[in-house]
This record gives structure tokens, C-alpha cells and sequence, in this order.
């Protein structure tokens, strides 16, 4: 059964660049047929990559719940669905949380110089922020878990809509004692977010973004099996706009 990522889309080339690396990698690891979707910005959008198609797995590409998996996406499923009765849709969970995500940020850490679980330092793990604190409750739970890995301290941080901001969080832990203090990406891609986490964090040293990790390919091929699972446009409809 065909599978289409949906990711937000941005203006900046480098994330759809991203996006389509990603899914190479899947496609290098499955025979599922793989189709892209963007929520904004860039095409193909979801009513494009879904053309042709009676039934299909629909993930989004997306790190959290919030308010694009939770009413966005559902909300133009549904009107995909009511032009076409007969569409059939299983509608997978976002790519997070999932603990190969830490495995994921670990990695970029390493490429940036910093050996994970150094208990001499401490991680700033900033994410996009939402407006829904469902959402950055999941990130701060994140850092929860990770400061269980050895390192002296993990603390979340968000890059819009909620703080602490990632300059705080930094500034936090050096107060605190921290010897070195690393900031940790949680995004999928290049674009605005990550370039404003770059340019004002203050930090020892910045991974890079998750970009085209393969434990993302992992992750994002077991919700694929997952959501068969589920029956067609359950999970859809039961989030949709009201």
C-alpha cells in the first residue's frame, strides 16, 4: 500500500531538499511505494501527492503532536475524503516521540564534537515550540529521559511559542555549573528555526538537525506497518476541525 509523508514545508529550499533524502533512504529500504505531501509553502501538496490513489498510508512527517498532525492534516484529509467517498485512509502517528529519536540526537551530537553521556556536559534539547502544551510537555519529557544517559544535565527548550527560549536554557545551565553546555536540535530540517538556534544559542557546540538520520527511516517505516493496523480513517476523523 502506498505510503505519503506529509511534512509542514518551508521557503527555504534546503528542507524540501531534506525531506526528499529522507525518503530516498526509505525507499532504498522497503518496496513500498513512497509519495511526498507538503502542508504549506511547497508541492506537491497532500491533494496532489494522493491523485490516483484509492487507499494509501498517510504519515506526517513531523517530530510531535500538535497542531498540524492533530487538525491541519485532518482537517484536509476530510475534504480529500468528501470529494472522494471511496477514499481510504490509515492515518499514522507523528515520527515522534520514539526512543530511537534520542539515538538520532546522540549522533549529530557526536558529529559535533560531543561524546554522548559526557557527564561534564550539559544538553540543551530545543524543539520548534507549539501553542499546544500537550506538545512541549512531550519535549520536556524527552530531556527527562535523555539526563538519564550520563550527561550532566538535559533541559528543553523551544524555539518559538513557549520558553525557556534556547539562549535561556543555556544561560541556566552555565549558572547552574554546567562545564560545557551543547545544543541539541530537535528538527527535522534546515530552515529558519534551526538557523535562529545557530545564530543565538551561545553554546559550546550545535548539532546539526536530524536531517536524514537512519534512525528516522526506521522510525517512520514502523509507523508505516503500524498505521495498517488501523482502520481506514479512524484516527482522522476523530481529530478533525468540529
Amino acid at each position: 500500500m502506498p505510503l505519503v509523508a506529509v511534512a509542514h514545508g518551508s521557503r527555504d529550499p534546503r528542507a524540501a531538499a531534506t525531506v526528499e533524502a529522507l525518503l530516498d533512504q526509505v525507499r532504498r529500504a522497503t518496496t513500498v511505494p513512497v509519495r511526498v505531501a507538503y502542508l504549506d509553502h511547497t508541492r506537491p501538496t497532500l491533494a496532489q501527492a494522493m491523485r490516483g490513489l484509492d487507499e494509501a498510508v498517510v504519515l506526517p512527517l513531523l517530530l510531535t503532536e500538535a497542531y498540524h498532525s492533530k487538525v491541519d492534516l485532518p482537517a484536509a484529509l476530510n475534504e480529500l475524503k468528501a470529494a472522494k467517498p471511496g477514499l481510504r485512509v490509515h492515518y499514522g502517528t507523528t515520527l515522534g516521540p520514539h526512543p530511537l529519536m534520542l539515538s538520532a540526537l546522540e549522533r549529530r551530537l557526536a558529529e559535533a564534537g560531543v561524546e554522548p553521556g559526557d557527564p561534564d556536559t550539559a544538553v540543551v534539547l530545543v524543539s520548534a515550540g507549539s501553542s499546544d502544551p500537550q506538545a512541549n510537555a512531550v519535549i520536556a519529557d524527552m530531556a527527562g529521559a535523555w539526563a538519564e544517559r550520563g550527561w550532566w544535565g538535559v533541559r528543553a527548550a523551544y524555539a518559538s511559542a513557549a520558553e525557556p527560549t534556547p539562549v535561556q536554557a543555556v544561560t541556566a545551565l552555565r549558572e547552574a555549573g554546567a562545564p560545557r553546555v551543547a545544543v541539541a536540535p530537535y528538527l527535522l530540517a534546515p530552515g529558519y528555526f534551526a538557523d535562529k538556534v545557530r545564530d543565538s544559542a551561545g553554546a559550546d557546540a550545535t548539532a546539526e538537525v536530524l536531517g536524514v538520520a537512519p534512525e528516522l527511516v526506521r522510525v517512520l517505516l514502523e509507523r508505516y506497518e503500524a498505521a495498517l493496523t488501523i482502520r481506514p480513517d479512524s484516527r482522522s476523523r476523530a481529530v478533525a476541525v468540529r
